[in-house]
């Protein structure tokens, strides 16, 4: 384990019984912080610590959004053109294919529309994606299992927004699709309810 590798490189130069101390002490420690670290997001995500920008002008506004999974990138779009493109953090088995059930924490692939937002999100602003779609609950049900839902593209937990690009290292949600702080204001402001999304496993804007 990883955080043992660490344990042993801060004790490696104590004594036997010094570094059996030491080891539990740096143990405890880690497990405190972890502690901490999982109270402070809990308390955070109950504040929301900013009031939503107001919506762009008409010129700024998309009237349609395409994500492209392979690349990991959110295109805004107006008449078929590039507004403007974000960097994506997404569901941790985000290349395992659409999502098909709760909890397999993958991202859904099809066309949806933004139906709803929420300006008291967990994470800073989030924008609803209106999955699962009837062709999803027929399959699911069909199935026998739950689609799974509550699919947002949102910005950083709340009190987390100062890691910034750094969320991009790997693909955190279980599902949603992340964007920073900043990239998430943006996108509320020019993303009005009802804009179309198609969520593509790869997709390339025209040059």
């Amino acid at each position: 384990m990883p955080g043992l590798g660490l344990v042993n490189l801060l004790c490696w130069s104590e004594g036997y019984q010094l570094k059996r101390r030491c080891f539990f002490r740096v143990l405890l420690m880690m497990a405190l912080m972890g502690v901490a670290v999982m109270g402070y997001t809990k308390v955070m995500a109950r504040i929301s610590l900013a009031e939503p920008p107001l919506q762009a002008a008409d010129a700024l506004l998309a009237d349609h959004l395409i994500v492209s999974k392979a690349d990991r990138r959110l295109y805004l779009m107006q008449d078929g053109r590039v507004l403007q493109s974000y960097d994506i953090a997404m569901g941790a088995r985000w290349d395992g294919g659409p999502k098909q059930s709760e909890g397999d924490e993958r991202t859904p692939e099809g066309e949806y529309r933004i139906d709803w937002r929420n300006p008291q999100s967990v994470a800073h602003l989030s924008l609803h994606i209106s999955y699962p779609d009837a062709a999803d609950q027929a399959r699911a049900a069909q199935g026998g299992y739950d689609p799974g839902g509550n699919i947002m593209i949102h910005g950083l937990p709340n009190g987390w927004g100062a890691i910034g690009p750094l969320h991009l290292l790997m693909n955190w949600t279980d599902g949603c699709i992340a964007v920073t702080n900043s990239e998430m204001r943006e996108i509320w402001a020019r993303t009005p309810d009802g804009t179309p999304i198609t969520i593509k496993p790869e997709w390339t804007p025209e040059a």
